[in-house]
């Protein structure tokens, strides 16, 4: 194709949403005041945008991602002004949520990607867990309204309860929060840790479950 053709293939789509996909991989972030992002992941912005990060964990959100290497928070970063920023995370895909005033849900921090900073957030760790997977398998609890942009490796699935998850395939749920079990029969593999042998149990009949087929490490 010819540069005219390629320009206007790829031009950002016009629109009044407030978060939109340019692509399976780019989110464009309307900002009108301030929007929560995780850091690093901006690649473009328009408009007059200033990037800020969040230094304290009682004031923002520091330490609910997590570097796998050293264990030690990775902060998001605040985006305010007019404009819009245009955000990913290494070529995973962008999915996009709207919470309404009471919808809430739980997201494994290395999967949020962005959202609105009028919802009301809420940082945990699952215990039973810490220990045994890269950054502590911290979570962000979001509750609407708003939108809040997560990030899946592939095409995600959505379960149900009743299911059982891998964690290290988890990405969010909704409802009742999981009870963590040991599957022995897999906890003396040779030389190496399986995610397979914790289970997420989650029980009941409301809310749902969101799995991506890859493993994080």
């Amino acid at each position: 194709m010819d540069i005219d053709q390629f320009k206007s293939q790829h031009l950002p789509t016009e629109s009044d949403e407030t978060f939109q996909r340019e692509n399976s991989y780019t989110l464009d972030a309307a900002v009108d005041g301030a929007v929560m992002a995780k850091a690093g992941s901006m690649v473009a912005y328009t408009g007059d945008l200033s990037f800020t990060g969040q230094s304290s964990a009682e004031g923002g959100i520091t330490g609910f991602l997590k570097e796998a290497a050293t264990g030690e928070g990775t902060p998001v970063m605040e985006i305010e002004g007019e404009g819009h920023a245009y955000l990913a995370d290494n070529e995973k895909k962008v999915q996009i949520l709207q919470l309404d005033a009471g919808d809430a849900i739980t997201v494994n921090g290395e999967d949020v990607l962005a959202f609105e900073s009028g919802l009301s957030y809420e940082i945990s760790t699952i215990d039973s867990l810490a220990g045994s997977f890269a950054g502590g398998f911290t979570n962000v609890y979001l509750e609407g309204p708003g939108h809040v942009a997560i990030t899946t490796h592939g095409d995600p699935i959505v379960f149900e309860p009743p299911v059982a998850t891998d964690p290290s395939a988890t990405v969010a749920w909704s409802g009742a929060s999981p009870d963590v079990e040991v599957n022995s029969s897999l906890s003396d593999m040779v030389g190496q840790e399986s995610g397979e042998r914790f289970q997420m149990n989650f029980a009941g009949e409301d809310g749902f479950v969101v799995v991506q087929p890859y493993e994080e490490h």
